[in-house]
């Protein structure tokens, strides 16, 4: 799945602190205020890394993973829609690109975004009309 970033409060701490530092480094604030500040960014800090544990654990697929590749098109986890090509969904519909869906999902890299048998039309036309040859030379003498 994704790379899982785990801080742990003394880290988190130590984060609020640079970054109450950093304010009262650059902005004139009173000494009493200052605790107030610490506290304020802690707080948001760790609801926000609350959050995001709740929302990873919080992925389920529309349909089993295993069962989203068939021959004639692939389903979207997100949403369950049946499509032939994935890509341009993902990037209209969930503002994902296959690389960033993949990660979420906790795909291999060579998860596809083309159904089988669409690839291997394209395929059969690309080869029919000659692209991947190289050109014809004439010979010189």
């Amino acid at each position: 799945m994704a790379d899982e970033v785990i801080v742990e409060k003394g880290e988190l701490l130590a984060l609020a602190s640079d970054i109450v530092a950093s304010y009262v480094g650059n902005n004139a604030v009173q000494p009493d205020q200052v605790t107030e500040m610490l506290r304020s960014v802690y707080g948001t800090m760790s609801s926000l890394t609350e959050e995001a544990e709740e929302e990873q654990l919080e992925l389920i697929p529309a349909v089993p993973i295993k069962k989203s590749v068939t021959n004639d098109y692939i389903i979207c986890l997100e949403d369950g829609k049946k499509l032939k090509m994935l890509k341009r969904h993902l990037s209209t519909s969930y503002n994902l690109t296959p690389e960033e869906y993949r990660e979420k999902w906790g795909l291999k890299p060579d998860y596809p975004m083309v159904a089988p048998s669409y690839a291997q039309k394209r395929q059969e036309l690309a080869k029919k009309i000659g692209l991947g040859r190289k050109p014809k030379t004439a010979r010189t003498k």
